[in-house]
């Protein structure tokens, strides 16, 4: 009964020592993983706040291009009004003409200016939506990851645990606490491996 004992033992600290080394490389591997996405994460806000930089410099262009104008049509400068008219920026133009198309002069229901028209749109705004939104999900991933290497981690304590119940076994002199101990031991072991086996894994470069 007692070299029982010793063999189970022996197996337990086999088994532990071995998922313990690949907990640990999942850790470190889903570590990685956190770096990675973290990384894309940097970049992707990077790149939404120079979109955001490009729309708002777009805007800009728009709204003193169409100043000018209007001073120009109050005026009554036709020559200098379609110089500025000519100029505006392609994505305004569509804006302006559904805004004149209103007749906001003579109709007090008319948008205030061309920037209220839902035909005002700037690509520059949307791309930098489309990357804010991209930054979110790849920031989520990075949480994921930080979770899944923090359980693998936890499986690291626990496999330890389990490799400390095998080895007190083999060290207690009386047959009824040895049995105790390494079936705790076994608990430990069996409740970890299962909890790891449901875990994702990841062998990327």
């Amino acid at each position: 009964m007692s070299d029982r004992i010793e063999v189970l033992a022996t197996v337990l600290l086999g088994l532990a020592a071995l998922a313990t080394a690949w907990s640990s490389y999942q850790a470190t591997r889903w570590q990685g993983e956190q770096a990675k996405a973290a990384s894309q994460t940097n970049a992707l806000r990077v790149d939404a706040a120079r979109a955001q930089g490009l729309a708002e410099a777009d805007k800009e262009i728009d709204l003193t291009t169409f100043t000018q104008w209007v001073d120009a049509y109050a005026q009554d400068d036709a020559e200098l009004a379609s110089f500025y008219r000519d100029r505006f920026r392609r994505e305004f133009k569509p804006a302006v003409e559904a805004w004149i198309a209103t007749r906001p002069l003579k109709n007090p229901a008319a948008p205030l200016s061309p920037f209220a028209m839902p035909n005002y749109r700037l690509a520059a705004t949307a791309d930098a939506r489309r990357l804010d939104a991209e930054a979110q999900a790849s920031a989520a991933m990075v949480e994921r990851d930080i979770q899944r290497a923090s359980n693998y981690v936890l499986g690291v304590v626990l496999f330890a645990v389990a490799l400390f119940f095998a080895g007190m076994t083999t060290k207690l002199s009386s047959h009824r606490l040895r049995q105790v101990v390494l079936s705790i031991g076994y608990g430990v072991f069996a409740a970890t491996a299962i909890w790891m086996a449901t875990s994702p894994v990841s062998f990327s470069v």
